[in-house]
């Protein structure tokens, strides 16, 4: 794949271009032209999630995570592997919107301070 001059694309496909948070979030998980299932985030960024799938889910396909008390997420899967999906945030999180994410469901805080 030629490399993009999109410098969000190219950051989302590092290894890991912003922290990631392991922690366990009940979600709906739906992928382009299906049904929506339930599913769980293990682990998220600003940039990302992976979470459990039922469903194959192919690289390159465009999904949408909904967490509880948010609208849905538009993703696209970058890996699929044993009932395992990782996807990027077509749109970064807001950091604010990804600490009150990890506050409402994690022991680890990570708050920003503006000054």
């Amino acid at each position: 794949m030629p490399q993009s001059s999109d410098p969000y694309r190219t950051a989302s496909q590092e290894d890991r271009c912003s922290v990631r948070t392991r922690l366990t979030i009940p979600a709906t998980l739906r992928a382009s032209g299906g049904r929506a299932f339930q599913s769980v985030v293990q682990d998220l960024s600003i940039s990302g999630f992976s979470a459990s799938s039922i469903n194959r889910m192919h690289e390159g396909q465009m999904c949408w995570l909904t967490l509880p008390g948010l609208e849905s997420l538009q993703a696209e899967v970058i890996w699929w592997d044993n009932c395992i999906v990782g996807c990027a945030f077509n749109e970064l999180l807001s950091p604010i919107v990804h600490d009150n994410i990890l506050q409402r469901y994690s022991n680890v805080g990570t708050f920003r301070q503006v000054i």
